[in-house]
């Protein structure tokens, strides 16, 4: 039992990392910590190898006596939804954005918010008690769980988004989906057109294979170019399990999460519905969002990386609004978690209703240059503790001055360090890029090709 949960739920390939056998183990595991007072829900995403963990998963919350409730290809917020209606534990298997061959398990708490640390160690340490003791026997007779499918998942999360902006209408709005053969395939389409939108669909004939595959939030290329051919007014991409968007303008150039999360802001403040005038965002979002809001009068509170941390914030200080770069967006009056097709629905929602093009909204924020750099290394735990490299750091933050800025952070899980330079060119931040990332290799040692064939 080598997989651990990360940022974002437990991913690996499937049938090598994440086997059957696995997935099972975690079926058990999850319903020990989470219980079986109510049915579990769980859905998936297109992967080939979905229904094949799906029932792995369902085995093992049966064997541990919890009822299920198979809602199907449904996307990530809709399970969560489904949970946030039934007051029920839920689970999803999908690995969002990465590549077919990857799968992945999410879990979700009784209410339908992703399961807090506690609760995540909780789980890997009854993992790690069924993989190394022969574990007690389940129950029995009419104690042995079932699984039964839930039907109209779908469309009872058509209609929770098609009631969240209170009866406006979508008319007139011209859109072009990319659906990334993923979970999106049939909501998204459905939500907006019966928003009144007019709707062009892109990469929504999944096949198992070909989720994300130059497709989606991950490749939006062919995205761009069919909004600009089409003439449409908008475009949005989603990843392969719909919790994350990105837009495309009407000239085809792309909105990030942190662009959508500066057009929600002041659209709710507008409107008084920005609960503390703050937005909850990660360490990884632009210079140029926390300008741009602070120019409105509004806070933006800063966490680690992972939406779970925008989550527990927006919960703690009972705020509206949050979200990441990547498009993961948390609307929390109406949702537990990020939410792609929301997210599109709320943006449209702003367009229609100022009857600006997407350029002129998402224009009001100036995006700094953003360079990253992972930089492979033999130990990241050295770098805390070299001066030199912190010096270095501070020398280039020092000739930035308060017109950039850099982030370094070692991975959590990978020997990798993460370098970030904001600059205001890309040839400034591409050249202090560079020099901190020999420095992080100085400090944390070069990986040579027989470590790199070690690994």
């Amino acid at each position: 039992m080598t997989l651990r949960f990360g940022t974002d739920g437990i991913r690996g390939v499937a049938n090598r990392e994440l086997t059957p056998e696995l997935v099972t183990a975690l079926g058990r595991a999850a319903v020990r910590v989470l219980g079986r007072d109510r049915p579990l829900v769980v859905g998936r995403d297109t992967r080939r190898s979905g229904p094949m963990l799906e029932a792995a998963l369902v085995a093992g919350a049966c064997a541990e006596g919890a009822n299920v409730v198979l809602a199907g290809v449904v996307p990530t917020p809709a399970v969560a939804h489904l949970a946030r209606t039934r007051d029920a534990p839920a689970a999803v298997v999908s690995a969002s954005h990465n590549t077919y061959v990857d799968n992945g398990v999410k879990l979700f708490a009784a209410g339908g918010r992703k399961i807090p640390l506690d609760l995540e160690r909780q789980v890997e340490r009854e993992l790690v008690q069924l993989a190394t003791v022969t574990p007690d026997p389940g129950p029995s007779g009419t104690g042995v769980g079932v699984a039964s499918e839930l039907k109209g998942g779908v469309e009872e999360y058509a209609t929770h988004l098609v009631s969240t902006i209170e009866g406006r209408r979508l008319d007139g709005i011209h859109v072009v989906v990319d659906c990334a053969n993923g979970a999106a395939f049939r909501a998204a389409p459905r939500v907006l057109r019966e928003l009144g939108a007019r709707v062009d669909v892109l990469h929504a004939a999944p096949d198992g294979t070909n989720i994300n595959s130059g497709c989606g939030s991950t490749h939006p290329a062919e995205l761009q170019r069919t909004v600009v051919d089409l003439g449409a007014h908008v475009g949005l991409a989603f990843d392969g399990d719909a919790d994350r968007v990105i837009a495309v303008d009407e000239h085809g150039a792309l909105v990030d999460g942190d662009q959508i999360m500066l057009i929600a802001a002041l659209d709710l403040k507008e409107r008084n519905q920005l609960r503390g005038d703050a937005v909850v965002a990660t360490v990884m979002s632009n210079l140029g969002l926390r300008r741009a809001l602070a120019r409105e009068g509004i806070e933006l509170v800063e966490v680690p990386v992972g939406d779970r941390h925008v989550s527990d914030e927006l919960e703690r200080r009972s705020l509206s609004l949050g979200g990441e770069q990547s498009g993961h967006v948390i609307f929390a009056d109406v949702a537990t978690t990020g939410d792609g097709i929301l997210t599109g629905v709320m943006l449209l929602d702003v367009l229609h209703g100022t009857g600006q093009p997407l350029s002129r909204l998402a224009g009001v924020m100036e995006r700094f240059p953003q360079v990253l750099r992972n930089v492979e290394v033999v130990d990241r735990g050295r770098l805390d503790g070299d001066g030199k490299f912190w010096a270095v750091a501070r020398d280039a933050q020092g000739e930035l001055g308060d017109d950039g800025r850099i982030l370094v952070r070692p991975s959590g899980t990978e020997p990798l360090v993460r370098v970030m330079v904001e600059a205001p060119t890309e040839q400034q931040a591409e050249a202090i890029a560079e020099r901190l990332a020999m420095a992080v290799t100085d400090a944390c040692g070069a990986v040579t090709e027989i470590d790199a064939a070690d690994r």
